[in-house]
Parts: C-alpha cells; sequence; structure tokens
C-alpha cells in the first residue's frame, strides 16, 4: 500500500483516475493548479486506487492524502 500526499498547498483543478482504476509508476494521478502554474501529482508506484480521498475544486494542504494505492 502506497499513499499519495500533496507536497504544498493547492486546488485540485482536475482528476485524471478513478477508484479501481490500474496505474504504472510515473502516471498521473491527479492536477493541482498552484500560482497559476499546473503541477501533476504522479504515482510513485504501480498498483490499483483502493482510494480517492479528493475532488475537483478542493483546496488541499501540503501533507494532505490524495490517494492510497494498493
Amino acid at each position: 500500500m502506497a499513499e499519495v500526499r500533496a507536497e504544498m498547498v493547492a486546488n485540485v483543478w482536475k482528476i485524471l483516475v478513478a477508484e479501481g482504476d490500474s496505474i504504472a509508476e510515473g502516471d498521473a494521478l491527479v492536477i493541482l493548479e498552484s500560482m497559476k502554474m499546473e503541477i501533476p501529482v504522479l504515482a510513485e508506484d504501480e498498483g490499483v486506487i483502493s482510494q480517492l480521498k479528493v475532488a475537483e475544486g478542493d483546496v488541499i494542504q501540503e501533507g494532505d492524502l490524495i490517494a492510497v494505492i494498493e
């Protein structure tokens, strides 16, 4: 199991995966927006998205849980 956490305060601009999706290392999971920049959040492990903890439009803080990969 791997947890994907936010590295900065940002808005969740777009969600690219859903719970149950199989992903590979390096796949973009969500795109964050901060200071008019789009920042992709990439998977550091392959597996299946077991939990998605954010929604488009959410404001997240550094360290917030974005997703869980199993």
